[in-house]
């Protein structure tokens, strides 16, 4: 255990480190192109990478689907990564949408901020229905190294979804090519991201017309024992998950590593997905992937099914 958490503790301040590298290259691609619009001015938060992904044929006599994804700099390119580990995106979806597995599609990769990565994705409403008290003692959080989970910054995923929703999406469906409406409208991502993007459905539910969240990092900080931030993001998910009409919601978590969390917060979000009226296999999927651990490489070994769950033809 103490190992993990030592490798847990390098993996997220190499994260910080080097996530926050707005001037990188573009990544090198196998499939598509990237634009990317680089430091996307914001009035609701820090300035970040935005890659768009489009692909081959691109044309703008066609109409795509959008799916906006979170820690966008992780997708494309290993050698551009911290880890060298990226999520091949680019080859996934490439291979789905020649194979007509998948409706031709855009993706918005966000990048992170680094530092602000936490503040960003932790759902705020959650966390500001906690006692005071738990919220200092959450903000006072760290890593077994010492360093800060939230390295001195306010927890904002309000803020970061008004970005998303008030000025990348606009731009986005001005500047390209898209279907804008919610049943084309996707977010998602992984571990901090699949926890904003299951908090993005519930708080913008005519907007987004699927979530994919995988290894969703239900604790919220990284550590268990006395931990507020499980209950409090279950009260909510009670109150505000979507109709299942209109909406897909995709879950999956490895049990190695980090993933090894998540059993027992995942089931009772399974309970409360057939509760509110969601059916496994048409528009809710729960999978579980015994030996993946909680990393890029894993990620993008599964990529397909969510993808194909959300943008089968």
């Amino acid at each position: 255990m103490k190992c993990f958490q030592t490798l847990t503790v390098v993996f997220l301040t190499l994260v910080i480190l080097f996530s926050g590298d707005l001037k990188a290259q573009l990544p090198k691609l196998s499939s598509g192109r990237i634009i990317r619009h680089e430091a996307f001015s914001s009035k609701k938060v820090a300035n970040r990478n935005v890659d768009v992904w489009l692909p081959d044929g691109y044309s703008r006599d066609i109409k795509y689907p959008v799916i906006y994804f979170q820690d966008g700099q992780m997708l494309f390119d290993s050698t551009q990564s911290w880890n060298k580990m990226d999520w091949q995106a680019d080859e996934t979806l490439g291979r789905l949408i020649r194979e007509s597995k998948i409706k031709p599609c855009i993706l918005v990769a966000i990048w992170n901020t680094g530092a602000g990565r936490h503040a960003d994705y932790m759902p705020q409403k959650p966390f500001e229905s906690m006692s005071k008290a738990d919220q200092d003692s959450m903000y006072r959080s760290g890593r077994q190294s010492g360093a800060s989970v939230y390295n001195g910054q306010k927890v904002r995923s309000d803020f970061y979804l008004k970005f998303i929703v008030e000025e990348l999406k606009p731009f986005i469906d001005r500047e390209y090519s898209t279907l804008p409406d919610r049943a084309n409208t996707f977010i998602g991502g992984s571990s901090m991201g699949g926890l904003i993007s299951i908090y993005a459905i519930c708080e913008y539910p005519a907007v987004f017309g699927g979530a994919i969240c995988m290894s969703t990092h239900w604790p919220g900080i990284f550590e268990l024992k006395n931990n507020p931030i499980p209950a409090a993001i279950m009260k909510y998910l009670r109150m505000k998950l979507p109709s299942p009409a209109g909406h897909k919601i995709y879950f999956d978590y490895g049990d190695k590593t980090l993933d090894s969390w998540y059993a027992p917060f995942q089931k009772q979000v399974d309970a409360m997905m057939k509760q509110k009226g969601y059916r496994a296999g048409k528009n809710w999927v729960t999978k579980v992937f015994p030996g993946e651990e909680h990393s890029e490489k894993a990620w993008g070994k599964r990529f397909d099914r969510p993808l194909q769950f959300m943008l089968a033809k």
